[in-house]
């Protein structure tokens, strides 16, 4: 998994009806973008996440 700043972490529910959340990449912390990632998710929370493969990220150039 590789990211930059300003994309969007998205980490799907796990059992029906949880949601995806989706969380905007504030940093890096890992080499040649691999995780660990600083994020903040909409509510404003933020905190430190090594991604599962519950989770994609989406660049800049895709569509929302």
């Amino acid at each position: 998994m590789q990211a930059n700043e300003g994309d969007l972490l998205v980490v799907h529910g796990r059992i029906v009806g949880q949601h995806d959340r989706v969380a905007e990449i504030v940093e890096v912390l890992g080499t040649n973008g691999e995780p660990p990632y600083r994020v903040r998710f909409e509510d404003g929370h933020e905190t430190v996440m090594s991604p599962g493969p519950d989770s994609v990220v989406r660049h800049h150039a895709e569509p929302r």
